[in-house]
């Protein structure tokens, strides 16, 4: 591709310690991966980098430090010719606003940017883009288009064996599932139950604490106050780093409201 293995490997290395739990040492990696991908004075390298850490900045919900990666990114890509990096950054840019409250805008973004990168050849990050689909369809109400974003993501999962955002998927679903009608409490249950199998089986601790506290949460509201809290008191204990994320903040209030 063009691109220096270095700035790959810590690249591919900040998502992989993001999954792993290691949010702190992620960002670190991906700052290393930029400073050495400007050293070398090569485009393809710098926009390479800061997709990852854009990306990894939607990961921690930091939707306003990824589009300040995002402005940089789309400057260079503009430059340089860069048709891929650009829809990506587009599709980045669509889940950054929805993140901040932009719901409908958001989407069309993503929409627009998940195409154009698929016109490209380009579908190594469609389960991302189909799983943001699905997280803004929720938050406009669009639940009907957020499942069948969520299908196609399992689907295209089962197809190329691609399976590094499944657990989210699964737990997305059971949040479509409750926000369209309680009375799916059940069907919700087990997708949050499914999404903590993968993510222990994938060792993906931030995705094992975003379902735990799903499903902690919808424990809770049925009344199984000390079920959730124990089983979230679990895996929020395994953190060493990362306490200023949001995902690790509403898992620490969840468990201060099921104390109380």
């Amino acid at each position: 591709m063009g691109i220096n293995s270095g700035v790959v490997h810590l690249s591919y290395a900040a998502w992989t310690l993001w999954s792993l739990g290691y949010a702190d040492q992620a960002i670190k990696r991906a700052d290393e991966a930029i400073a050495l991908a400007e050293s070398l004075s090569d485009p393809h390298s710098v926009v390479f980098a800061e997709v990852y850490v854009a990306t990894l900045h939607l990961l921690r919900r930091e939707a306003r430090a990824a589009q300040g990666s995002l402005q940089y990114l789309v400057a260079i890509s503009m430059e340089h010719g860069l048709a891929d990096m650009l829809a990506g950054a587009t599709a980045m840019n669509g889940m950054a606003i929805v993140e901040m409250g932009g719901g409908e805008e958001g989407i069309k973004l993503i929409q627009v940017g998940a195409a154009e990168l698929r016109a490209t050849g380009l579908e190594m990050v469609r389960p991302y883009h189909l799983c943001w689909m699905a997280e803004a369809c929720m938050k406009v109400g669009r639940f009907d288009e957020g499942l069948s974003a969520l299908t196609e993501a399992l689907m295209f999962a089962d197809q190329k064996q691609d399976r590094y955002c499944e657990a989210e998927t699964y737990r997305l679903k059971g949040m479509l599932l409750l926000e369209q009608d309680d009375s799916n409490a059940g069907e919700a249950q087990r997708c949050f139950q499914r999404a903590i199998e993968i993510a222990r089986k994938q060792s993906a601790k931030s995705y094992e604490l975003r379902a735990t506290t799903s499903v902690a949460r919808l424990y809770a509201s049925q009344g199984h106050r000390h079920e959730a809290r124990t089983m979230l008191a679990d895996i929020y204990g395994w953190f060493t780093e990362g306490f200023d994320t949001a995902d690790l903040k509403d898992a620490r209030a969840l468990l201060d409201e099921l104390s109380g």
